[in-house]
């Protein structure tokens, strides 16, 4: 399967004990190498909200490793959606 050039914004909603744990770092590590823009962001319910823009391939990646069980803390469910790129992120911030 070739790769897919199109420009995304993925949007995750991280679920279970991901705050207080270091996965925002471990997200922005793993979103940084994969060329990614976006960031990682504490939800005050005790989610993480990781909004990720570049190519198809690489925002599916970071889709895989978030729901990979080789995070910190314990991820219980990542619910995703993907809409085109805006192209108004700059770097990978954690907020």
């Amino acid at each position: 399967m070739g790769e897919t050039a199109e420009l995304v914004r993925l949007s995750a909603w991280v679920h279970g004990r991901v705050q207080g744990v270091g996965f925002r770092w471990w997200t922005r590590s793993r979103a940084l190498e994969l060329g990614l823009t976006g960031h990682a962001t504490n939800a005050r319910d005790g989610r993480v909200h990781v909004v990720a823009e570049g190519l198809q391939d690489d925002c599916a990646r970071l889709l895989e490793l978030l729901r990979s069980g080789d995070t910190p803390g314990r991820v219980t469910l990542v619910v995703e959606s993907w809409e085109p790129a805006r192209g108004d992120l700059t770097g990978f911030e954690e907020r």
